[in-house]
């Protein structure tokens, strides 16, 4: 048996995402309330890399963390916006870089339980190097370094960002197979 709504209220709603506190029939035919967060957009992260087998990481505070962040450039893109160009636009944006070759690496769900949001990740490639604009409530730090000490650094648990341990584990993965 699937989930079933009862009722459903909006406790919260801005551009970005709307919460829900549901009344619901679980799979086992008992209800409860579930809350869950709506995205009005995906998440979408990038792993570049240059013709030495390096990549870029951005670092910075996430507010919700209340810790600093290491992770591949990402951002959101709007449901109505194609992801290859929200892509083109983070790398850009966080990094300066504008790469030729664009591949999608992954698709992905992000903490299920209580969200709907989905992310993307591709690869980029054929990179040359610009200036970065980061948005008005970024302060980046960009760090570039061979590839394979990014994943060392999602193994021992530096890097915790799942869009980015995932794109690395699945690049390294894909590599060696």
């Amino acid at each position: 048996m699937a989930w079933k709504t009862l009722k459903s209220d909006v406790v919260f709603d801005n551009p970005w995402m709307r919460v829900h506190d549901d009344d619901v029939v679980n799979p086992r035919g008992g209800q409860n309330r579930y809350g869950w967060v709506h995205f009005k957009g995906r998440a979408i992260a990038i792993l570049p890399i240059d013709d030495d087998g390096h990549t870029w990481l951005v670092g910075q505070h996430r507010y919700t963390l209340r810790e600093y962040s290491w992770e591949l450039p990402m951002g959101g893109g709007g449901l109505d916006e194609p992801p290859l160009a929200a892509a083109q636009r983070e790398l850009s944006e966080e990094t300066g870089l504008v790469a030729t070759d664009w591949r999608e690496l992954m698709r992905v769900t992000l903490s299920n339980s209580i969200t709907d949001e989905r992310g993307i990740v591709f690869v980029a490639r054929g990179l040359t190097a610009g200036e970065a604009q980061p948005d008005d409530t970024e302060q980046l730090e960009t760090r570039h370094l061979p590839l394979t000490e990014a994943i060392d650094m999602a193994m021992r648990g530096e890097i915790t960002d799942i869009l980015t341990v995932a794109a690395l584990l699945r690049y390294h993965a894909e590599a060696h197979a």
